[in-house]
């Protein structure tokens, strides 16, 4: 099993302006100058966690995937992050794992964050996805949804080996966020309780400064082990890039000598 090359990006964002945060994400690409596997941006990163979608939604054939096929291709790597999207009249809180050969898959954020009224303007999205890259299974979530475990569980594959890949669900658990830092406590705790109950490598993605509503966000970006060890080292408060290798052989020996999962509750979500 090959190794995972990572790059999260803390930033800032431009308040409702997709131009600048496109303009500004090119930029912060264009720098990277070591190879990587996936670059990850920010929840809604050409906005902000905007709660006006009719003014900035945009169809999947629009201009924020263009760019996002575009760069994928340009730097031969995945990219992911989620913005405002319009499919069928309805308005979803999207994320895209876009591919270098322009292909993609969606996910459609689940919990929508009532305290902002992120329910009242968005749909709620009904499935999960597993997506693969490199031989790992990556799960990728937004924000909110990190306070569900329920949502966020790993679990056995039925009919595997559990003791042998592919045996759990997924490899690899994301969240990329807009998440204030004035509940920087649950978010930097929920990261490391997520990493250690689905024994999996975790990584959370935050936005830095003050959004539209003058709301303050510190980052707190971290990349985990299955342990529950932080091994990013990315500052808070900061903008910054970083890229870290992720060693799969080093979580199938954790999960062999501690199989936590094969004493988890079996269980099923439905709708």
């Amino acid at each position: 099993m090959n190794d995972l090359k990572i790059t999260i990006i803390q930033s800032s964002l431009h308040w409702e302006n997709k131009e600048m945060n496109l303009i500004m994400f090119s930029q912060k690409i264009n720098a990277i100058t070591e190879s990587t596997d996936l670059i990850i941006l920010p929840e809604m990163f050409t906005t902000g966690f905007s709660m006006s979608p009719k003014k900035f939604a945009e169809p999947m054939d629009g201009t924020t995937v263009s760019w996002m096929q575009e760069k994928a291709k340009e730097k031969n790597c995945v990219i992911t992050g989620s913005f405002i999207c319009e499919e069928n009249g309805n308005c979803f809180n999207r994320l895209v794992w876009v591919k270098p050969d322009g292909s993609y898959s969606t996910y459609d954020k689940r919990h929508l964050f009532r305290m902002a009224n992120e329910n009242a303007h968005y749909s709620a999205g009904q499935k999960r996805i597993i997506v693969e890259l490199n031989g790992w299974k990556i799960c990728p979530l937004i924000c909110y949804d990190l306070r569900f475990p329920v949502w966020s569980r790993n679990k056995l594959v039925q009919g595997s080996k559990e003791e042998t890949y592919p045996g759990y669900e997924y490899d690899l658990l994301i969240y990329v966020a807009n998440w204030p830092e004035v509940r920087s406590y649950p978010w930097k705790t929920l990261l490391l309780a997520r990493a250690i109950e689905n024994q999996s490598y975790v990584v959370g993605l935050n936005r830095v400064g003050s959004d539209g509503n003058k709301i303050y966000h510190s980052g707190d970006s971290a990349m985990i082990n299955a342990r529950g060890e932080i091994i990013s080292k990315i500052e808070a408060q900061e903008e910054s890039t970083e890229t870290i290798t992720l060693n799969h052989s080093e979580l199938l020996a954790y999960r062999k000598s501690f199989p936590a999962t094969l004493d988890a509750d079996a269980f099923e979500i439905t709708n």
